[in-house]
């Protein structure tokens, strides 16, 4: 399995991870669920009118760490906007309780994908291993 794979299969089996970005000089972190895998990049899924999304614009670095079975991961890297139909289809039809707050129609509903990613799984018991995508 390729790193993206195994980064979505961890993201998407934790259920729930945290995602930090900077707010002026102060970090904000919150909890997501929203994973998605597509034409071979890694999605989150927010809504424009949230502050996260304009902290996002502001910034795109960020991180998100999500824990499951003593094992953690971290993944550093930018997210950029993809306001693709498809993509966001795609979204709802993997996490149809969105569809109560998210149109594939709206101009609310934002979709980011990582690029320049690195991924590092860690526990206590297992050396850290890091995948860039």
């Amino acid at each position: 399995m390729e790193g993206i794979e195994r980064v979505y299969q961890f993201l998407t089996e934790a259920g729930t991870y945290y995602l930090a970005t900077v707010d002026g000089d102060q970090p904000r972190v919150r909890a997501f669920g929203t994973a998605l895998l597509c034409d071979g990049k890694l999605y989150i899924q927010t809504g424009k009118v949230k502050d996260v999304s304009r902290q996002i614009a502001a910034n795109p670095k960020v991180e998100i760490c999500a824990f499951k079975d003593g094992k953690w991961l971290r993944v550093a890297g930018e997210l950029v906007n993809d306001d693709s139909y498809d993509v966001k289809v795609a979204m709802l039809e993997k996490m149809p309780s969105l569809k109560a707050m998210y149109s594939a129609d709206d101009d609310n509903m934002q979709m980011l994908y990582f690029k320049n990613a690195s991924a590092t799984f860690s526990s206590f018991t297992e050396a850290p291993e890091t995948v860039c995508f």
